[in-house]
C-alpha cells in the first residue's frame, strides 16, 4: 500500500500521544520518522512504532524526558538524554552543540543514556544548515548483539552507525554521509523479513556462521548475526564508534550488562567545525562545488542514470515519495496498528487517521 505521509505522521502522533507524551513531543517524534521514510530509510521510519511502545511498556523510554547537561568544559559539552525520545534529546544536544560551535568554532558533544535517535543524518544535516561540518559517531545498547565482528560467528554489538555532514553554500542540499557500519541496518533485515523477501549476498550469517540470505534468522533462537560493511573495514570502523560513543562519553561499551528487552539505547558523540576555521567559507564552498561537479561528470556506468553524491538518492526518493505517499507492507502495517491498541488507539480510529 501507499499512504500520504501526512496522514501515515498523524497515525504515529496519535500512538505516542496515547503512550504518554504530550501533543508536541508525539509530532515532533512522528515528524522525524516520517522523514525517515520520505528518505527511503523505512528501517529508521514509523515501522519503528511498534519497538518504541514496547520500550514504554518495558520502562526502558520514557516519554516526556527532556536532556540534561552532565558536563560543561566550554567546547565540550556531556548530555544526559534521561532515556527520553532520541528525537527530542539528540534535537537538544544539536542545538547545544550548535550554539558552542558558534561561540568557539568547535564543539565536541557527547549524548548518553537517550533512547533510539532515530536516522544519524538528520542531525548532522541539522548541523550543516547552521554552517558546520559535523562528525557523528553512535553506538547502541539493545535486547541482544545483533552485528558479528570480523571472523566472528555470532554478535558481539550493533550496526554502530556513522555520519559526516558536510554544509553547502547559501544553505542548498549538504553532503551527508550517513551509515551503519554492519552492511545494512537492523531495521532494513526487519523490513525484508516482513515483506517475505531475501536479504542481498554477505549481509547475514546463521547461528553457525554460515552466510544466509535469510532475514528469518535474525528471529530464530539461537539467532542469526549480521555482518559489518566493507569485511575488516567496516568492523574496525565499528569499533571506533563503540569507543568514542561509548568509552569516551563515559556511557560504555556493549557487553551483556547492558542487555535488556525494549532497550534501544543509544549514545553518540559529535564533533562540529566551523568550515571557515582554516582559511575562509567561501574558499571551503569553492572546493566542494568543484569536487563534486569533477565527480558526477563521470559517464554513468550501464545500467545507472546519472551519479550522485551522498545525500541526493535520498532526497530523490523524498520527491517521489511525497508525490505517491510511503510504501508500507501488510505486516508492518499490522504491527502499527496492533502497537496502537496496546496503548489504547482502537482500530477503526487509526484506520479513519490513515483515510481508510
Amino acid at each position: 500500500m501507499q499512504i500520504p505521509a501526512d496522514r501515515l505522521r498523524n497515525l504515529a502522533q496519535a500512538i505516542f500521544e496515547r503512550g504518554g507524551s504530550d501533543e508536541g513531543e508525539a509530532a515532533q517524534v512522528a515528524e522525524k520518522l516520517i522523514e525517515a521514510n520520505l528518505f527511503g530509510h523505512d528501517s529508521h521510519g514509523v515501522g519503528m512504532v511498534p519497538a518504541y511502545i514496547n520500550g514504554i511498556q518495558s520502562g526502558e523510554l520514557n516519554p516526556g524526558n527532556q536532556a540534561s547537561i552532565e558536563h560543561d568544559k566550554g567546547s565540550f559539552l556531556l548530555v544526559d538524554g534521561n532515556a527520553g525520545y532520541g528525537q527530542v534529546v539528540a534535537k537538544t544536544a544539536m542545538e547545544l552543540a550548535i550554539a558552542r560551535a558558534r561561540e568557539l568554532g568547535v564543539a565536541v558533544v557527547g549524548l548518553k543514556n537517550s533512547y533510539h535517535i532515530g536516522r544519524v543524518g538528520a542531525w548532522g544535516e541539522m548541523c550543516a544548515a547552521a554552517g558546520f561540518i559535523s562528525i557523528h559517531y553512535v553506538n547502541v545498547f539493545s535486547s541482544s548483539p545483533v552485528v558479528a565482528p570480523f571472523g566472528g560467528s555470532d554478535g558481539r554489538f550493533t550496526t554502530n552507525p556513522y555520519c559526516t555532514a558536510l554544509p553547502a553554500r547559501g544553505g542548498a542540499a549538504p553532503i551527508v554521509l550517513d551509515m551503519a557500519t554492519s552492511l545494512v541496518a537492523m531495521g532494513k533485515v526487519r523490513v525484508a523479513h516482513n515483506k517475505g523477501e531475501e536479504v542481498l549476498p554477505g549481509t547475514l550469517i546463521d547461528s553457525q556462521g554460515n552466510p544466509t540470505n535469510d532475514p528469518g534468522v535474525m528471529y530464530a533462537d539461537p539467532k542469526g548475526a549480521l555482518r559489518t560493511m566493507g569485511l575488516h573495514k567496516g568492523y574496525g570502523l565499528a569499533v571506533i564508534c563503540e569507543a568514542l560513543a561509548g568509552a569516551f562519553t563515559g556511557a560504555g561499551v556493549f557487553g551483556p550488562e547492558h542487555l535488556s528487552p525494549g532497550r534501544i539505547i543509544n549514545n553518540m558523540l559529535s564533533v562540529l567545525i566551523d568550515p571557515g576555521a582554516f582559511g575562509s567559507r567561501e574558499a571551503f564552498d569553492d572546493e566542494i562545488e568543484k569536487f563534486t561537479a569533477w565527480v558526477k561528470a563521470s559517464p554513468p556506468a550501464p545500467g545507472v542514470d546519472e551519479v550522485m553524491v551522498p545525500g541526493e538518492p535520498e532526497r530523490k526518493t523524498m520527491a517521489e515519495r511525497l508525490a505517491a505517499g510511503v510504501p508500507m507492507d501488510d505486516t508492518t502495517f499490522e504491527e502499527i496498528l496492533a502497537a496502537g491498541e496496546a496503548v489504547g488507539l482502537d482500530r477503526a480510529e487509526a484506520m479513519r487517521i490513515v483515510g481508510n
